[in-house]
């Protein structure tokens, strides 16, 4: 029974991995693009985070979780005798698919690892296996996901440092030197989460010089490659010697610099010292929130789990992602109820919420962003796109075709000025545009991307003429849904809801104007 329902959610788990939702920007532009744009020929965007005068993101991070699957995959492209360049969407998949695979045997290996008691390792990985952070963020590239095995991994090679003999601590403590380092440049929160437990190995080390030598060592060089690689990336000629004595490039310290300036995280939202706290780890975990103050397994997880939480709620920018590695090490430290009713009732309430999020999370959220940039790659008149209240498309995606197409991510512009700008840039309208397909064969044309529930638009498609501007509708897709559009203050609970949820999806609009000369309908 155990062995059926835990291989169940995995095929659950791999069936969200290849949902095409989207749960925020970072989880492409933090990586995939960027390392798209090295191997392939792809036209990408970096966003701010690389291209500042003092980058905050590492490559170190990115080149062996995606650099590597991506040669890879163009090996096996060339190979088999394909010509020319994978289609980006290809790409995008087998990332996802990867994702799926080093989250099912890494994130679930380490939990057999870090417990064991039989019994409650089984619970551990169920729960694990039902949450919907491991459907969703856990098989999503975000940097938080490669933090939460980063995370969990380290606390097994602590584990095997401190209960195993002198040759076997030396080389998990060399590992661990090599885990640490990449953490760090992965994400800089990263050592939140081992400043309990690496308190357990400074006696340890103090009585093992060795041991302590192999993880100095391990640590220094990765360092240095680390630190080499960033170089390199971010300096527009060949680097020398000199170049990284005297210029390296820190990202690690760029990074903390940045994120410790109110200014900065000013740009990004302030939230409250206990957001994490009561918001975002509800928000993760739901019932479990319950077994966590009601009947906790007092573990090493638990208390990597606890120091994570204490020193990022010290920070004034708090996303529920962030707390990403705290999920499986929470799960993995509580106790059910032992009262058959208690049990029951908080057990359909772990797989009504988690079904829930699920398919918010892992279906409906942003959803028709990647299909939506798909259908604009294969537009042949397309030179011109404006998306309007979604996140910003990768532009990766597009597969060449932003060499021509210009894409503007206009966010949440007032509507007067969405029609002001879509008027400056919109093309003719010709009798070819009210024809079917007709319009494919112009030589430019100009798209507005957005949300179904955005009711403002309501007067202008209905093509009477408003403000000079032509709306044609050319594809739509459900399966999205744009939380960002939520305007209780404005529209009502009820009113609001009716119109995100009921009107959900996302649709794409050729936009034409009139113009003098030119004969109308």
């Amino acid at each position: 029974m155990w062995r059926r329902t835990y291989l169940f959610l995995v095929l659950v788990r791999l069936w969200f991995a290849l949902s095409p939702s989207y749960l925020h920007p970072d989880e492409n532009f933090q990586g995939p693009e960027v390392i798209a744009g090295e191997i392939f020929s792809y036209p990408v965007r970096r966003t701010w985070e690389f291209t500042s005068d003092n980058p905050i993101r590492s490559v170190f991070p990115l080149w062996p979780v995606y650099g590597l699957p991506m040669l890879l995959l163009r090996w096996l492209w060339i190979g088999n005798g394909h010509d020319g360049e994978i289609p980006p969407i290809v790409v995008f998949w087998t990332l996802r698919v990867l994702m799926f695979i080093v989250g099912f045997v890494l994130e679930d290996w380490a939990i057999h690892e870090l417990i064991q008691s039989q019994r409650q390792r089984r619970l551990a990985v169920l729960l694990v296996a039902s949450s919907y952070v491991t459907w969703t963020y856990q098989t999503h590239t975000f940097s938080n996901s490669i933090e939460t095995l980063a995370v969990a991994w380290s606390l097994v090679l602590i584990e095997r440092i401190l209960d195993s003999p002198q040759r076997g601590s030396v080389l998990a403590s060399s590992v661990l030197g090599v885990v640490a380092v990449f953490g760090v440049f992965n994400r800089i929160t990263f050592p939140a989460f081992l400043l309990i437990p690496g308190l357990r190995l400074l006696p340890y080390y103090w009585k093992n010089p060795l041991s302590l030598t192999a993880i100095l060592i391990a640590g220094l060089c990765t360092t240095a490659l680390a630190i080499t690689l960033d170089t390199a990336f971010y300096t527009p000629h060949s680097i020398t010697w000199s170049d990284l004595l005297r210029s390296p490039v820190l990202t690690p310290l760029n990074n903390l610099l940045y994120n410790i300036s109110p200014t900065n995280l000013a740009k990004h939202g302030l939230h409250p010292w206990y957001q994490h706290l009561l918001v975002n780890l509800p928000q993760l975990i739901g019932p479990g929130i319950v077994l966590l103050f009601m009947r906790p397994k007092r573990s090493l997880r638990l208390y990597s789990a606890i120091s994570g939480i204490v020193v990022l709620s010290l920070s004034q920018h708090q996303e529920a992602r962030f707390l990403l590695p705290t999920v499986p090490l929470i799960l993995s430290s509580v106790r059910l109820p032992k009262n058959e009713k208690l049990f029951r009732a908080w057990a359909l309430s772990w797989v009504v919420f988690n079904l829930i999020f699920g398919t918010l999370m892992g279906v409906y959220h942003q959803g028709g962003i990647v299909p939506a940039q798909v259908f604009m790659s294969k537009q042949p008149d397309a030179t011109q796109a404006i998306w309007w209240r979604t996140y910003m498309p990768p532009i990766w995606l597009l597969n060449g075709k932003n060499e021509v197409l210009h894409t503007r991510d206009v966010m949440g512009m007032k509507g007067e000025t969405l029609l002001e700008e879509l008027g400056k840039i919109a093309t003719c309208d010709t009798p070819a545009d009210r024809r079917r397909m007709e319009y494919l064969k112009e030589k430019n044309g100009t798209y507005l991307v957005a949300p179904l529930s955005a009711s403002w638009l309501d007067p202008y498609l209905s093509n009477k003429g408003l403000e000079g501007l032509r709306f044609r509708e050319v594809w739509r897709y459900q399966q999205h849904l744009n939380l960002d559009d939520l305007d209780f203050a404005e529209d009502g609970v009820w009113n609001t809801l009716s119109r995100v949820i009921g009107r959900r999806g996302l649709g794409v609009w050729r936009v034409t104007k009139s113009c003098p000369g030119v004969k109308g309908r």
